[in-house]
């Protein structure tokens, strides 16, 4: 799927200031902090209203990291005018976002689809199409779930489980670029990091 000279724009979502920081709403910045520190790639401001981190794959692709300083429901302005600024075709877009309808311990990827009542992905596909790659970080979701929930810090059961989960998250995007989405999808749709916590 992707060649050794190919160019990928890997953008994790969020809302930007320390207020926000550390919230499950937040997993997309935190999955490309942990990503960016382990590869000792260093955040700068970009031209596209967003913080941007150069890394390469083990196949020599290169990966621009982007962190949009817009809040969540304007993802889409900065991640269009990066993928428009890089000459990066949506087939080579990768989204980190959070995803209420998965447990917390659980990845999905996915190329297409909705938004499925995430402002940030609507934002986005109002932008660029629907025709990018997700990966879907579980959060849960408690009962009468409100932005209360999504915007609160992981509690001190579900951060060592989330710690780990930042981890795979970086091996799934790896292997999403390497292998492809099929073999990616057969190696972590079956984790499950909240088993024995």
């Amino acid at each position: 799927m992707a060649e050794s000279a190919s160019l990928w724009l890997i953008a994790g979502l969020g809302n930007p200031g320390p207020k926000y920081e550390k919230s499950r709403h937040n997993v997309g910045f935190m999955v490309l902090d942990a990503l960016a520190e382990a590869e000792r790639a260093s955040w700068r401001s970009e031209r596209t209203n967003a913080l941007g981190a150069k890394i390469n794959s083990r196949n020599g692709a290169t990966c621009q990291l982007l962190k949009p300083l817009t809040f969540m429901n304007l993802s889409g302005q900065a991640v269009g005018e990066a993928a428009r600024f890089y000459h990066i075709d949506p087939s080579h877009i990768v989204v980190v976002h959070d995803e209420m309808d998965l447990p917390l311990g659980q990845l999905r990827l996915k190329m297409g689809g909705g938004a499925a009542g995430h402002n940030g992905i609507k934002s986005i596909i109002s932008h660029i199409g629907a025709d990018f790659y997700r990966l879907r970080v579980g959060i849960g979701k408690a009962p009468g779930v409100g932005a209360d929930f999504v915007l609160g810090d992981f509690n001190s059961h579900e951060l060592p489980i989330f710690n780990e989960v930042k981890i795979a998250a970086m091996q799934a995007l790896e292997a999403l670029i390497i292998d492809g989405l099929a073999k990616a999808q057969n190696r972590f749709h079956s984790l499950d990091l909240s088993i024995n916590k």
